[in-house]
């Protein structure tokens, strides 16, 4: 019988490894292809893995708990059958080519502070006290000349306490060493080289009393938090706002969300029509779809929009709508729907959490009436979108001006004012609400 090696996927752009968490099968249990047989555990993400192959699991390659870089062997997957396997399925071992990137950076920041790696302390895979730490670990602590006995002294939020990749990117800039990203990667860039040398401040002390309830953060709860400090800190943000008159879209969704009830079996919200608008309004500004790499200015060619989801857990998680702008109202309509349902069940898939462009935070369903959004790293903007209101306005008609009951919302547009300026940043939300404004009550879906 034939065997196949199962290796760790890739799990979305900037994920160089992943942590075993749980194995879903055992040694000699039969499996079908596609079957999930492990879950897997990244900075971005907790999925289940699904069998290249169907057959039987005949070695587990790698424990619980291990971290294992993309590409390298996780299982052997006896095939029970003459299959076919097409090596180009396989995902290309891409973390050395991930790691060697990495560390050229670190050593362009090592290069800026006069330090030398050469002299670093060789750091183990398993250290005296029981400690592991991952080769990408080990790898930054020998470019920024960590050593063992600081590595020993971070407090891990990995599994079990293990030291993360994010837990010594925050040591390193709290050292005024170098700068991270929400992605994970490094930002060695001349924008922050102001950054590189600030401290950060301690946090007040807390006085605990016996009637208080002392909560432990979650891995998500305290990767959110990393996140949106490193992105305030990266990113200096201004909002700035609009309001909308968006009679045209509640009317024409109130006359066709029954229909589309009954015909797609799902609902038409009004989130998709706003995506579209946002869209649209991106095409017609494309320098706002654009990140930062150094003082370069990336313009991406692709339109993905991310949408910020509200997990039961309290959490908030940010799918990707790839393409947007070459999807029909229809098709934004089922991604929003297809990819909010499978957030708050835990079942999105690594890639549909990354490549994000811009992103749209819908804070009118808490009730609020606008947002000052934190953007999402690498990008430059976000947009959060206020509860629809009935509000009195003026209206202008052939007779004269009236006061009738409108519809109105509130969009907020957070934007990185080192490459967005404020006539952009206001011209893009301006141009949405144009959009939603001037909706056709007369189009199909």
């Amino acid at each position: 019988m034939a065997v196949v090696e199962m290796v760790m996927p890739k799990m979305g752009e900037s994920v160089m490894e992943g942590t075993i968490l749980t194995w879903l099968k055992q040694v000699g249990e039969t499996i079908e292809e596609d079957e999930s047989i492990l879950e897997v555990a990244t900075d971005k993400v907790d999925t289940e893995i699904p069998a290249i192959s169907a057959g039987v699991l005949k070695e587990v390659l790698a424990q619980e708990g291990d971290v294992v870089q993309i590409g390298k062997p996780i299982a052997i997957i006896e095939v029970t059958e003459d299959v076919d396997v097409d090596t180009d399925d396989v995902p290309e071992p891409a973390a050395t080519a991930a790691v060697t990137s990495i560390s050229e950076s670190i050593k362009n920041v090592v290069l800026d502070h006069g330090a030398s790696s050469n002299t670093a302390e060789k750091i183990p895979a398993n250290s005296s006290t029981g400690k592991f730490y991952s080769p990408l670990v080990r790898n930054i602590a020998k470019e920024e000349n960590i050593s063992l006995a600081e590595l020993e002294s971070l407090l891990g939020t990995g599994k079990d306490g293990r030291v993360t990749k994010n837990d010594l990117l925050t040591y390193l800039d709290q050292k005024g060493g170098s700068q991270a990203t929400t992605s994970g990667a490094l930002n060695v860039s001349s924008f922050s080289s102001s950054v590189k040398g600030r401290t950060t401040p301690e946090p007040m002390p807390v006085l605990v009393s016996a009637e208080d309830e002392i909560i432990e953060m979650d891995r998500m709860r305290k990767m959110i938090a990393d996140r949106m400090v490193t992105s305030k800190a990266i990113s200096p943000h201004v909002t700035s706002f609009v309001e909308a008159d968006v009679t045209p879209i509640v009317k024409w969704r109130n006359q066709k969300k029954q229909t589309f009830k009954e015909r797609e079996g799902q609902s038409l919200t009004f989130t998709p029509i706003i995506i579209e608008a946002v869209t649209m309004a991106i095409k017609d500004y494309p320098m706002i779809n654009i990140q930062v790499d150094g003082d370069k200015i990336i313009k991406k060619g692709s339109i993905n929009i991310g949408m910020a989801v509200a997990l039961p857990s309290g959490n908030l998680i940010v799918p990707v709508i790839k393409n947007a702008d070459q999807l029909s109202l229809l098709g934004i309509t089922k991604a929003v729907n297809d990819l909010a349902k499978r957030a708050r069940e835990n079942k999105l898939k690594p890639d549909e959490l990354s490549g994000g462009t811009f992103t749209v935070s819908n804070v009118g369903s808490f009730g609020n009436v606008m947002g000052t959004p934190i953007i999402m790293q690498p990008q430059v903007a976000i947009m959060a979108l206020g509860a629809i209101q009935k509000k009195p306005a003026v209206i202008e008609t052939l007779e004269g001006d009236m006061i009738g009951i409108r519809h109105k919302m509130f969009l907020s547009h957070s934007y990185d004012h080192r490459v967005v300026d404020g006539a952009l940043g206001g011209m893009v939300v301006r141009r949405v609400a144009d959009y939603l404004e001037q909706f056709d009550m007369n189009r199909e879906i």
